[in-house]
């Protein structure tokens, strides 16, 4: 068994312009900002990005690396609909494909099976059909005859993930309320790259909580990154909640004046830059 960990320089070097790329966590909770901010920091472009969408498709989209973006919502949580989506949005800065959020769940799962499409009853009857008219229905092959969408797979060339607990072969444990769709996104992508908190030995990872807490397998996952508080500014309960005073700030402040006093560095620089923040704010 190989050692698989990796810095966030390491996996984005690994990334290319013009991939579908996928993102883990939903709205602001347990998204692998690190490696998000990695991407800001590199030159790639071009993305196609897959996500229950929170500031990691604001970011990507205030700073124009995204052409295509796939998602059921973009939110901050505390604040519905996040702002440098929005704006991004409003002035057509790439290609949206909205579903529903099971038809999106639907879509992990068809993709991690390595099936075209599957079957779901998720958006009948909704606009969801008219604002996707590309999505086509199918007709049960039995007598009840029923009309489903035919949600395609969403297959990815690499997806991004943040759990609270790793060991260095790529299993991945969280600790908090709700696993989310990390473990959908990483079977669904043709390489997987896992940031945590802190990695342990593969015996300590029993030890934190149930089997079922051991949430992604090892042979999902290309690489592993231990980044502590690398889900900075989204929560990572339980060991981090919702940096609420920094969210606000994100979304309240120009664009380039946030990104030349946080983006500019690496991520040491980025949490050096929001721990002199703090303590200006006090």
């Amino acid at each position: 068994m190989s050692d698989k960990t990796m810095s966030p320089s390491d996996v984005v070097s690994r990334l290319r312009s013009g991939m579908t790329i996928g993102i883990g966590g939903w709205g602001s909770r347990r998204k692998p900002m690190a490696l998000v901010r990695a991407i800001l920091a590199s030159d790639l472009t071009d993305l196609t990005v897959i996500s229950y969408g929170g500031p990691d498709v604001g970011l990507l989209a205030a700073a124009g690396r995204i052409r295509k973006l796939v998602a059921a919502f973009v939110t901050l949580d505390s604040i519905p609909l996040e702002p440098r989506y929005r704006a991004a949005r409003e002035s057509g800065a790439f290609e949206l494909t909205e579903v529903d959020e099971a038809m999106f769940m639907w879509g992990l799962r068809a993709a991690a099976h390595r099936l075209p499409f599957l079957p779901v009853r998720a958006g009948i009857g909704s606009d969801v059909m008219r604002v996707n008219p590309g999505l086509r229905t199918v007709t049960s092959p039995y007598e009840d005859g029923e009309e489903l969408v035919a949600m395609p797979a969403l297959r990815m060339d690499a997806a991004l993930v943040h759990l609270n607990r790793a060991d260095r072969l790529g299993n991945g444990q969280y600790l908090g309320p709700d696993p989310y769709f990390d473990d959908l996104f990483c079977e669904a992508a043709d390489t997987a790259y896992m940031s945590c908190e802190r990695i342990v030995d593969t015996a300590e990872l029993s030890k934190a909580g149930p089997p079922q807490s051991l949430l992604v397998k090892r042979h999902t996952v290309t690489g592993v990154v231990e980044t502590p508080n690398g889900a900075h500014f989204t929560s990572c309960a339980p060991d981090y909640d919702r940096d609420e005073p920094f969210q606000r700030l994100y979304a309240s402040t120009p664009w380039a004046e946030f990104a030349d006093r946080f983006l500019r560095g690496d991520e040491r620089a980025y949490q050096s830059a929001v721990q002199s923040w703090h303590e200006e704010s006090q």
